[in-house]
C-alpha cells in the first residue's frame, strides 16, 4: 500500500496523561514513522507517516482510552518525508 503522511492535532485533556507515550508506542507497533509533541495551548500535535489504514488505527487507538479525553481532532495531508522512526519531541 502507498504511504501517506498526516499532520494531526488532538484537542481536549491530552497533556499530562501519557498521551505522547501511548502515541509513540502505538505508532511503532503499527510501523508508523513521524513525531508527536505537546503544544502550549494544551493540545498535542503529531505527524504520522504510514498506510492510510495504519494511521486510522493509530487515531482510533488514541481516541479509545481510559485516560484523558480527546474532544476534537483536526488533520490534513502533508508531503511524505520517508522517516524511519517515531519520536517524542
Amino acid at each position: 500500500m502507498e504511504k501517506v503522511r498526516k499532520h494531526i492535532v488532538f484537542y481536549g485533556y491530552v497533556q499530562g496523561v501519557g498521551f505522547r507515550w501511548k502515541a509513540s508506542q502505538s505508532a511503532r507497533r503499527l510501523g508508523i514513522s513521524g513525531w508527536v509533541r505537546n503544544l502550549s495551548d494544551g493540545s498535542v500535535e503529531m505527524e504520522a507517516e504510514g498506510t492510510e489504514y495504519d494511521i486510522s488505527d493509530l487515531i482510533k487507538t488514541l481516541e479509545d482510552h481510559s485516560w484523558g479525553s480527546v474532544e476534537r481532532i483536526e488533520s490534513e495531508y502533508v508531503p511524505v518525508h520517508g522517516d524511519y522512526s517515531f519520536d517524542v519531541r
